[in-house]
């Protein structure tokens, strides 16, 4: 990229942000009838379905967490908590995974086997950004909801559908950020000080994924605030969009490509193999969770054109057995 190319990209990426935010805030022009009928739809499906069993212990374990701690307490630690399990829980299926022999026909690399060394290398690496970067990023979540009036009680609290609504929104606006930002990385005078870190592992697993030179955490994951800054309306969303996060980040760096994801059935998700590319090739499919903005700027080229030799050079027998 030249000294030109890295403004245009930079330009690109804040004209994409302040039209995802016009969108944002247009949602009550042309397309609010549109979105109005959805939701009319949606509530009446959501009114027809069984009460949910889990909703009152929920409820009540809210309740206490309101009535025992402060709004700091739940914004700070509480934030906290749910990263640190969220992150953890979801590590350990693909963690499982390499002691399974049953399981290693799903591995995208099956020449690179995770090794102890490297696990633990990022493991160490892993709580130094959780706890020294990650975590004074954190401490200001309570801030974040006091200056926006941010609330926290129950009764405020969005509904299932408006959640998944929102988490989607978030993506697609930390998407962009994360596809601009992450290519300019690339960048072949600052590569080798910042993103290189994250390179460090050609083949990818799940605990991988927040593996990254500090600034890299704050630079990419600034894109992660840009979403809630437009759609957080509860401090639940807050974590709802944390777990979302993490699951697609972790989901995309397992190194396994598992046939029955649920995150496939998303649009445009881009998974596991599509990112392992980016490992492996270290040039191109730079976005986070999407495939377009790949696809618009053809920097998904050589991801296709590699499959699709794979693919040429089966034979009859494998497609039948496939």
């Amino acid at each position: 990229l030249t000294t030109a190319a890295t403004c245009s990209l930079l330009t690109t990426a804040a004209a994409c942000a302040l039209l995802t935010t016009a969108a944002a805030e247009g949602m009550n022009d042309s397309g609010g009838d549109i979105l109005s009928s959805a939701r009319l739809a949606v509530e009446y499906v959501d009114s027809m379905l069984p009460e949910n069993p889990l909703q009152g212990p929920f409820r009540s374990a809210w309740g206490y967490m309101i009535s025992n701690y402060t709004k700091f307490q739940i914004a700070t630690w509480g934030s906290l908590l749910v990263h640190e399990l969220v992150y953890f829980i979801f590590c350990l299926p693909g963690f499982i995974f390499q002691f399974i022999p049953y399981m290693q026909k799903y591995k995208i690399q099956q020449d690179k086997p995770e090794t102890w060394e490297k696990q633990w290398n990022c493991f160490k690496v892993l709580l130094f950004n959780h706890f020294c970067i990650q975590l004074p990023m954190i401490c200001g979540t309570y801030y974040f909801t006091e200056f926006f009036n941010i609330p926290y009680t129950w009764d405020t609290m969005p509904r299932w559908y408006m959640l998944l609504a929102q988490c989607f929104g978030c993506a697609v606006v930390e998407d962009t950020w994360h596809y601009f930002l992450h290519r300019l990385l690339h960048h072949r005078k600052i590569y080798k000080y910042i993103h290189k870190m994250h390179h460090d592992f050609s083949s990818p697993f799940g605990m991988q994924a927040e593996y990254a030179h500090p600034l890299e955490t704050v630079i990419l994951g600034a894109g992660f605030f840009i979403g809630i800054m437009i759609f957080c309306n509860h401090v639940m969303l807050l974590w709802a969009w944390v777990a979302f996060r993490l699951l697609e980040t972790i989901d995309v760096h397992s190194g396994y490509d598992i046939p029955i994801n649920p995150l496939h059935l998303i649009p445009f998700y881009a998974g596991s193999r599509f990112h392992d590319f980016h490992h492996m090739n270290f040039i191109g499919n730079y976005a986070s969770t999407f495939t377009y903005w790949d696809k618009i700027f053809g920097t998904d080229s050589q991801f296709n054109t590699y499959y699709a030799k794979l693919a040429n050079k089966k034979d009859p027998d494998d497609k039948k057995v496939k």
